[in-house]
């Protein structure tokens, strides 16, 4: 931290397996210690919404405590204290958003009916970053929500309508955290002991209860409706911006039948290295689609667009613009395009009736640090985002289909790039 003006402290241990409580309290400690040491001058801490006075879970005490050990520096700190945030990544926002997804029918206990105000992301990091500008020296703790005091409930009904799934929740009076949680273990990527804890601290409302940062800052924070279209949009646009290779390579997790686990969405990934340039082997996905085919298997890209016609969506009928290149926004055949660096990226989105969204990306790498490599990575992976149980059973019984599609795609563009090459340098 030397040099540093003001530090943001984001840590929570929540998903430990020992004593995260005892972890928060360390962790806090030894941030503390250093900004003191280092000089800092401010720090600016994102901590959750609940009533001092109350009976507090452990999740909510250990929110608050962590803001009363970086006090203890002496650092003036500017406490952020939020509900439930609405964006990816958010653990509370990805329960509700697997639930949603996977149960048609959900059975609810008592805290499904507990108020919250919950802030979009957008709006929790221009609270964030409109902090640096107050005054250096002064100490404040503000409350931030959204524009709605809703309950979970509500927030699962709003988010399956704007995916236009309809889902069916029965109240029930029993329920406990810890069967919660092993529930929530069994349907939802969230591990059980973190379930645990979540559901543990969703027994208290976390609500605004005063206002003040709507009179210290010029934001106003959206309702819930913008703020589920506003997270749903932007995954739109990371999906398109995302290197799916950095984020496979990152993840450290073993590969699986039927993809890779990014949240929510599903992923399958594959490799294979040609020895041409990237320019090269680029060429004949650029190519892609119309009139030049898929390279493998037309006959059942033409059947899938068949049966999309059937259904009333595009089909293979629009083909593409330009033989031999492409734009952001060109249809292309079923797909749209998202992402075109040439050369190094062509980002597909579905238009076609699918039961999810749906992406399909191209990447090349020169092989080497040389920037003039005649070797290069091609790299092919499909997203898959399902809507509910019918998208899951969709991805895995198509999924041996599609490994074979895509696998014969991929060495079909690998074969006619090296081709290609050969015939334009003889």
């Amino acid at each position: 931290m030397t040099g540093v003006h003001t530090a943001y402290y984001l840590v929570h241990s929540m998903g430990s397996s020992g004593s995260f409580e005892e972890q928060d309290r360390q962790a806090a400690r030894n941030f503390a210690a250093s900004a003191r040491q280092a000089g800092v001058r401010r720090i600016i801490y994102l901590g959750a919404l609940g009533a001092e006075g109350q009976s507090l879970s452990a999740h909510l005490r250990s929110r608050q405590e962590v803001a009363d050990i970086l006090r203890s520096s002496g650092i003036p700190i500017v406490e952020f204290r939020a509900s439930i945030v609405i964006g990816s990544g958010s653990l509370s926002f990805e329960m509700i958003r697997a639930l949603v997804q996977r149960l048609p029918v959900m059975i609810c206990p008592r805290w499904v009916g507990v108020k919250a105000q919950p802030i979009a992301v957008e709006d929790v990091i221009a609270y964030l970053l409109q902090a640096l500008k107050l005054p250096v020296g002064d100490a404040a703790v503000f409350e931030i929500g959204g524009a709605d005091q809703v309950s979970y409930g509500e927030i699962m009904q709003e988010y399956a309508r704007q995916c236009g799934l309809r889902r069916w929740m029965i109240p029930v009076p029993v329920l406990t955290p810890r069967l919660s949680s092993l529930w929530l273990g069994l349907v939802t990527p969230i591990y059980a002991r973190i379930g645990r804890k979540l559901v543990d601290s969703m027994r208290n409302p976390t609500l605004v209860r005063k206002p003040s940062a709507l009179k210290v800052f010029d934001i106003r924070p959206r309702g819930l409706k913008d703020a589920i279209e506003r997270a749903l949009h932007n995954e739109n646009l990371e999906f398109a911006e995302t290197s799916w290779s950095d984020a496979l390579s990152s993840s450290g997790r073993p590969r699986s039948w039927g993809g890779v686990r990014f949240g929510t969405r599903l992923v399958d990934s594959r490799t294979i290295d040609v020895s041409v340039p990237p320019a090269a082997a680029f060429a004949p996905i650029r190519q892609i689609g119309g009139a030049n085919g898929w390279y493998f298997a037309d006959f059942l890209w033409w059947l899938r667009g068949f049966l999309d016609l059937l259904l009333g969506g595009v089909g293979m009928r629009r083909g593409r613009r330009n033989a031999q290149t492409l734009a952001v926004g060109d249809a292309l055949d079923f797909w749209r395009v998202r992402t075109f660096d040439p050369d190094r990226r062509l980002g597909l989105v579905a238009e076609m009736k699918v039961p999810g969204r749906a992406w399909l990306q191209f990447e090349v790498e020169p092989i080497g640090a040389q920037p003039d490599s005649q070797e290069s990575t091609i790299r092919q992976t499909a997203i898959f985002d399902p809507a509910g149980l019918g998208g899951l059973i969709y991805w895995y019984a198509m999924y041996p289909l599609h490994q074979w599609i895509f696998g014969g795609m991929l060495r079909a563009i690998a074969v006619r790039a090296e081709i290609e090459a050969r015939i334009k340098h003889s």
